[in-house]
């Protein structure tokens, strides 16, 4: 499984994604789930995936391979706006999809994949959709400025509580690593190192980007504070 979250706010994109996958538990590997796109000065994408690792590499080296192809109207590179971004990469999604599940069916068994799509091209507003595995999507919203795939209830508390458009980049970022943190500790199909990116508004190009390992010292004393933070808010609270 995998667990993978981006926020769209005023001040720009953050994303932030693991990087576990296994097929039970004797077999579990790394695998990159953000990928990252960019032509400096006129936009910049981010892509997170989860589900079904034959069917999330297939449409990366699907998009990839039309991104090298000059004249390919289905590249992402190319298209004159996030949401026909979007329409690409659901249209590939959906395309992979229904290859591998043709042939998986023929054997009893299953897979799926989605997608967070989130960017930037100059002349447009920052934008960031949830892919589903049939191609169709949902965006976020003023009123919604996050969206999750994978293990995503273990940190969606704090997000609702904390985030919102006007959220710094800063507490944006504090807040994804809290998220990802609540989850690492609920369930072990979620696992280090993670991934983690900024694309800044009106910028058009990929911001900040971080690998963060599993014995990073600044993860460590952040887990450790959110906990105590955690702990001593629960004795102030008075039974009811």
């Amino acid at each position: 499984m995998t667990y993978c979250v981006g926020l769209l706010l005023d001040a720009g994109v953050v994303l932030l994604s693991d990087t576990r996958t296994n097929a039970g538990l004797d077999n579990i590997a790394t695998y990159r789930k953000m990928f990252l796109f960019e032509q400096p000065g006129e936009r910049a994408i981010g892509i997170m995936t989860a589900g079904s690792l034959s069917i999330t590499q297939t449409v990366m080296a699907r998009l990839a391979d039309a991104n090298e192809q000059p004249d390919n109207d289905r590249s992402i590179l190319r298209a004159p706006s996030m949401l026909q971004v979007a329409e690409l990469v659901g249209a590939t999604l959906s395309d992979v999809t229904s290859d591998v599940k043709s042939k998986m069916e023929r054997m009893s068994q299953n897979a799926t994949a989605s997608m967070i799509v989130a960017g930037q091209r100059k002349g447009g507003p920052m934008r960031m959709f949830l892919i589903y595995p049939e191609g169709n999507f949902i965006e976020a919203t003023a009123d919604t400025p996050f969206l999750q795939i994978g293990e995503h209830k273990y940190g969606k508390p704090i997000l609702d509580r904390v985030i919102e458009p006007g959220t710094s980049l800063g507490d944006a970022e504090k807040a994804v690593l809290l998220s990802m943190d609540s989850t690492l500790r609920s369930n072990l199909s979620v696992g280090m190192p993670l991934d983690f990116a900024v694309i800044e508004a009106d910028s058009f190009k990929i911001g900040r980007t971080r690998r963060i390992e599993a014995d990073d010292e600044g993860f460590a004393r952040m887990s450790a504070a959110w906990s105590e933070a955690l702990r001593n808010a629960f004795q102030e609270i008075d039974p009811i």
